[in-house]
């Protein structure tokens, strides 16, 4: 099996938008794959890291990317196929209530 992260976005105004029906149906399918040992979570606030030429480590809090919504979460799924994964991704809260959400499949590094 092949693994992917996926990274949301979603607002809560698209979240109030959604019939209530969709949203519980997605936290469940959430719920199953949490159950089946998908590694999920919400997003905090993120810390940027350099170390240029290796000569000194910076940071600044916040992100580095920007979007037209803010990252609501990540997760890395497996499937057999890009096609499969892009399936589980389409039923996650962020997918159905006026969101996005992200795959990318991952690769082993050198």
């Amino acid at each position: 099996m092949a693994k992917f992260m996926t990274i949301g976005y979603g607002d809560q105004a698209g979240y109030d938008r959604t019939d209530a029906a969709v949203r519980d149906a997605a936290h469940a399918h959430d719920a199953r794959l949490r159950q089946d040992g998908v590694d999920m979570g919400l997003a905090g606030t993120p810390v940027q890291v350099r170390n240029h030429d290796a000569a000194e480590v910076t940071t600044e809090s916040g992100p580095f990317m920007s979007a037209a919504l803010p990252v609501a979460g990540f997760a890395i799924i497996e499937a057999a196929t890009l096609a499969e994964a892009v399936d589980i991704a389409s039923r996650t809260p962020c997918a159905v209530a006026h969101g996005v959400v992200e795959v990318w499949p991952l690769r082993e590094s050198p």
